[in-house]
């Protein structure tokens, strides 16, 4: 009799766990860390917890309870479904100055053409990222055709260039190898002499320059600018990998290795982006999926890690400044620099006197997406944030824009900012032109 209770019990919680496991993945059908489930999470969600109502159902008829936890399995696929297809449908039936305003804001990853069509042909977006997931079974003659046909769409409709951005450092981050041909990371050239090591990198970003232009890439999320700390590895550190990106230890070497390449760059006429400020080498957190706080002092900051970011700024003014999630104590300890206005509009903006262009890190990371994605839009276009970049999952645009038009709608959003920015980016539009392909 007591084995027999003790099964029992184990069946029910197994009920209880798998349900409530099913059920909280159905609500969350849309976000990030379902994006690789995605096409078929939905339908097999609402499936499993049909089945799994009509099985209880038949065999416990008298645990209300659970029967609604398996129903409620259903229900929240297909409300989380029906969230996303009504902000999907009210972002691409806005229309006015104010949808265009904050369009033009958006730079997006994606996987269909027919969506981002529709996007780039109502200004609901300012410019795509391509990636890997762009060529899959695909040539990058296929991927050339493809921009090409956008900004087509983009001139047909009257609209500025959309802004096309790549991630191509080289090294082990070569999101369009090897449809591109891989090259090594700025990083392999910092033990040269100091002449050659100039040269090498000069060329190495006109190459890349060369390889994104053909395709009609017109930005590149490089080069890195990250000290490289020595520290022990961090297990759970999937994807910053700064260690393995830093050109060097000593700012002096990677601000000239930097600029260098970056310089190369432009000359291709790809503009660079400068990242990931205000410094990840120091982080010891994945800051795509955690928190993380940058304590050091800015005394202590300005004479080591944003040596590098006020080196190849000074030579590069048409460069991008990437703004990453970390937590900058010594300025801003409440929120991520990304969206600090402490950061950007003080520290960039006022004190080093920065009018560039900035884009923030993919909003799709962690540190942004669950601690508050509305808050963090609305704050980073009021920073003076000019490109807020939806890069990973390409369909968070939806949410992000929701967000946008109502802050925008509440009065939430700063004239003057929004002006500010406006006119950087038409700085920004008119060298995109002259030095597209």
């Amino acid at each position: 009799m007591l084995a027999f209770l003790k099964n029992r019990l184990s069946r029910t919680a197994l009920w209880w766990l798998c349900g409530l496991g099913l059920a909280f993945a159905g609500a969350n059908a849309h976000d990030p860390y379902m994006a690789p489930l995605r096409g078929w999470s939905v339908p097999v969600l609402a499936l499993a917890g049909l089945v799994g109502l009509l099985v209880h159902l038949r065999g416990s008829p008298r645990r209300p309870t659970l029967a609604v936890l398996w129903a409620a399995v259903s229900l929240s696929a297909l409300g989380a479904e029906g969230v996303y297809q009504t902000r999907k449908a009210s972002v691409l039936a806005a229309q006015g100055p104010l949808v265009a305003e904050l369009g033009s804001r958006f730079i997006v990853g994606y996987t269909r053409f027919e969506e981002v069509e529709v996007l780039a042909a109502r200004g609901l977006i300012g410019g795509i990222f391509v990636s890997h997931r762009n060529l899959k079974g695909r040539s990058a003659e296929d991927l050339r055709d493809e921009i090409r046909r956008l900004q087509d769409v983009r001139r047909n409709a009257g609209l500025p260039p959309l802004r096309v951005a790549a991630d191509q450092e080289g090294g082990i981050v070569s999101r369009l190898s090897p449809w591109l041909p891989h090259r090594p990371a700025p990083a392999a050239l910092a033990a040269l002499p100091p002449a050659e090591r100039r040269a090498a990198a000069r060329e190495l970003g006109a190459g890349h320059g060369r390889d994104l232009a053909s395709l009609g890439v017109t930005i590149n999320f490089a080069p890195v600018l990250d000290l490289r700390v020595d520290r022990p590895s961090n297990p759970l550190d999937f994807n910053s990998l700064i260690a393995k990106r830093a050109i060097s230890s000593d700012p002096a070497v990677v601000g000239e290795v930097a600029a260098a390449y970056a310089g190369g760059l432009a000359e291709a006429g790809v503009h660079p982006t400068l990242k990931h400020f205000p410094g990840l080498g120091r982080v010891t957190s994945d800051t795509h999926h955690f928190r993380a706080v940058l304590p050091e002092s800015r005394e202590s900051l300005e004479a080591t890690d944003w040596r590098p970011f006020r080196r190849v700024l000074a030579d590069n003014p048409q460069a991008l400044l990437m703004v990453g999630h970390v937590i900058l104590g010594a300025v801003d300890p409440d929120r991520p620099a990304s969206h600090s206005r402490r950061v950007i509009d003080g520290l960039l903006r006022r004190d080093w006197g920065y009018d560039g262009l900035v884009v923030t890190d993919d909003l799709v990371m962690t540190p942004v997406y669950q601690y508050g994605l509305c808050r963090a839009v609305e704050e980073a276009l009021n920073a003076g944030v000019d490109l807020l970049l939806v890069a990973y999952d390409g369909r968070q645009f939806y949410r992000a824009m929701t967000c946008a038009l109502d802050s925008g709608k509440r009065g939430a959003l700063d004239p003057a900012a929004l002006a500010a920015s406006r006119e950087r980016l038409g700085r920004g539009a008119s060298s995109t032109v002259a030095s597209a392909p």
